[in-house]
């Protein structure tokens, strides 16, 4: 059975898209997965699904819809998949200095503001952001950003090492 990461959009983010990790495992469950293991409350879970990417992501959000009353985003990657965006990131520094913000498509400009120091590179199906002095000062604006989720390059790695365990 294929095993799965999964990244939520807009989860337990800012006091916004309340959901318990707990109810996420029990909603992962109800629609077939196995093997479930969350990963910090801002929706990273990684399971097994019978079925393609494709479908997990089809029904995931179908049941996230119904838990909180508007649609949820969900991208959903293989170990591969998940290996391949680890290696194409581009920067050096700390895992938690690089963002990597997913997306449904490999974009082929970007339109960022306020940029200063913030480094920012095309990878795929997203948009890794290097914040040398850390992303807490930072101004920059990506409109590129309201249709992903971002994680930083620490959560990456270790659903990484999440997934190789289920």
């Amino acid at each position: 059975m294929p095993a799965y990461a999964l990244f939520l959009r807009a989860v337990n983010v800012g006091g916004t898209g309340k959901l318990p990790m707990a109810d996420l495992r029990q909603m992962l469950s109800d629609i077939g997965c196995t093997h479930i293991t969350t990963y910090i409350a801002s929706g990273n879970a990684v399971c097994h699904f019978d079925g393609s990417g494709e479908a997990l992501r089809s029904k995931l959000e179908t049941a996230l819809k119904s838990y909180a009353g508007k649609p949820v985003g969900c991208f959903v990657l293989t170990q591969p998949e998940l290996d391949t965006l680890i290696t194409a990131q581009p920067f050096e520094g700390a895992g938690n200095q690089i963002l990597c913000l997913l997306l449904d498509h490999t974009p082929t400009t970007l339109t960022p503001k306020n940029q200063t120091d913030e480094a920012l590179q095309i990878g795929p199906d997203c948009v890794f952001i290097h914040y040398p002095n850390g992303m807490s000062r930072s101004r920059l604006a990506l409109p590129e950003h309201a249709l992903g989720t971002a994680r930083n390059l620490n959560t990456l790695v270790k659903m990484q090492t999440l997934l190789t365990k289920i």
